[in-house]
């Protein structure tokens, strides 16, 4: 396990002509990367209401109009083309709510057309009447691994309890161990309490915690909130964590500026729970493929090559079970 005194790597500095965080210097590029998460969608197909309708929904990035048009696997490839992806993840995209199965036979259709995505998390509503015939459905697929609904939450800590509590989306996260089927939760961190509860009732459930418990609000206060409440779901043994999807609206993506969060998950969880992932192209608002990947690498520069490796792509393969059957 790692500890949040680790300081190396090169500094970064902004440079204002294009908006993102530049590398003075990389001490570390990874050889090669499994991207435990990623999206990909056509808004020409018309079923991505927050892409597609207006007025735009509120976004912890702010305005979000470069990425309402399409974004294919090339522009995908394009975007990562600095890097060797040996892998990738793709994850729901708020496809319509009314048909989660139609957005993983479009999935499909790029698998077969593109050869990407390699695995795939699907949507289901646990609290829905479709849930059992839905998780069926993708179960029967052979590359669906995992699957994600963000559960009810509050816009701020205190308040009633969210949806993890509720005996009816219980019954559909039921379901999933069945189907050998994961459970990608992304939730405020508040609303990580409820999170370890439910991982300890249901044990045999892996849970990967999207986007390191979406740490936004880096005030003092902010961060020590975060970090109890990230220190108590990673007790769960059965809860991994994406270091993804970090950035803060109207700043560039740095290395300075998210080491310690970084470190801080490490440190909580272990290397070996622990994935990178690009959220690409939702943090292509914050910074490109090379600031965030480059980033990465420039905070873990002085982890051991095994370490590296499990961070950048060894951990995801395992913990996605990608090469595995249609994987």
């Amino acid at each position: 396990m790692q500890n949040t005194e680790r300081r190396a790597g090169a500094l970064c500095f902004v440079d204002s002509s294009i908006g993102h965080a530049k590398m003075e210097a990389v001490s570390y590029q990874p050889r090669c990367i499994v991207d435990a998460h990623h999206h990909v969608w056509d808004t020409r197909l018309g079923v991505y209401p927050w892409l597609c309708e207006d007025p735009p929904i509120p976004f912890r990035y702010g305005d979000y109009a470069p990425i309402r048009r399409p974004y294919l696997p090339d522009d995908y490839r394009r975007d990562a083309s600095p890097f060797e992806i040996s892998a990738s993840v793709y994850i729901e995209a708020e496809w319509s709510h009314h048909d989660p199965v139609g957005e993983m036979d479009y999935i499909a259709r790029l698998r077969a057309e593109e050869g990407l995505p390699s695995v795939a998390v699907a949507q289901a509503w646990m609290d829905r009447a479709d849930c059992a015939a839905v998780l069926e459905s993708h179960a029967a697929r052979g590359f669906v691994r995992s699957i994600r609904h963000k559960p009810r939450s509050n816009p701020k800590p205190g308040g009633a309890p969210g949806a993890m509590t509720d005996a009816r989306w219980r019954a559909g996260f039921a379901r999933l161990a069945p189907h050998g089927l994961r459970f990608d939760l992304q939730t405020p961190w508040w609303h990580l309490y409820e999170a370890r509860a439910l991982a300890d009732a249901f044990p045999s459930t892996l849970m990967i915690l999207n986007h390191a418990g979406l740490p936004s609000d880096r005030s003092a206060h902010g961060i020590v909130g975060w970090r109890a409440a990230m220190s108590e779901i990673a007790r769960a043994e059965n809860v991994a964590v994406k270091i993804s999807g970090i950035g803060q609206p109207g700043m560039p993506w740095t290395a300075a500026s998210n080491r310690d969060v970084v470190l801080t998950v490490i440190e909580l969880f272990g290397v070996e729970r622990c994935m990178f992932a690009s959220n690409f192209p939702v943090d292509s608002l914050c910074g490109s493929f090379s600031d965030i990947f480059g980033g990465f690498g420039n905070i873990v520069a002085d982890f051991s090559t095994a370490e590296q490796d499990a961070l950048f792509a060894c951990n995801a393969r395992r913990l996605y079970a990608i090469g595995e059957a249609n994987g």
